[in-house]
């Protein structure tokens, strides 16, 4: 009888560990290229979407939703991606939860902002400069009123996006410059070309939300 309940008490101990090990796999990340449109990201469906075929295409085989990190006229951003903890794609531990995203505790940086393919993304004194991320968003993870480019579907000179630095850098005349996801908003509208004319490509996070 001891013996047996020595042998649960190992198989529970090694099914745990797989289990700790298995949430190390990547669930975070930022895009390597967003849908070509600017701020168009084909709504939140199209911004999800986008997540899951780089992850997959990626080779993420352990079954995600991933969800892009968007705010909308009447979604935050901050209760669409899950609980966590999230991890890049090198297995560096990202934020715990939610409330730890949104504190000093975050751990997103231009060495840990990887995009799907574990690749550093260009940030401030890179040629080109891509550290502007699409967020929409307000610091505590909240939507930011008028800036989600229409709510994802305006790709011309209409618009703005609030952008966040994933690599925390900016003009030092920029209070916000070290926001990972409220930094400045969009200049010119939400065309590419805009997006790229003050540091970004149209890129996003994308999170695991389950």
């Amino acid at each position: 009888m001891r013996n047996q309940l020595i042998a649960s008490a190992l198989a529970v101990f090694t099914l745990s560990d797989v289990a700790a090990a298995q949430d190390k796999t990547m669930s975070f990340f930022i895009t390597s290229s967003g849908p070509g449109k600017g701020g168009d990201l084909g709504g939140l469906a199209g911004a999800d979407a986008h997540c899951q075929t780089l992850a997959e295409a990626a080779g993420v085989t352990t079954p995600k939703i991933w969800r892009a990190y968007l705010s909308t006229s009447e979604i935050d951003a901050k209760d669409r991606i899950g609980t966590g903890p999230w991890f890049n794609a090198k297995g560096k531990k990202i934020a715990d939860d939610v409330i730890s995203l949104h504190s000093e505790k975050n751990g997103i940086s231009k060495e840990t902002g990887l995009d799907e393919k574990g690749e550093v993304v260009n940030g401030r004194g890179d040629e080109p400069n891509r550290h502007d991320i699409l967020t929409g968003t307000n610091a505590d993870g909240a939507k930011s009123a008028d800036q989600t480019c229409g709510d994802w579907t305006l790709g011309s000179e209409e618009g703005a996006a609030m952008v966040g630095h994933h690599d925390r850098k900016g003009p030092d005349t920029l209070s916000t410059a070290t926001s990972w996801n409220a930094a400045h908003a969009s200049r010119g509208g939400c065309s590419p070309a805009a997006l790229k004319s003050t540091g970004g490509d149209g890129l996003f996070y994308c999170f695991a939300a389950e």
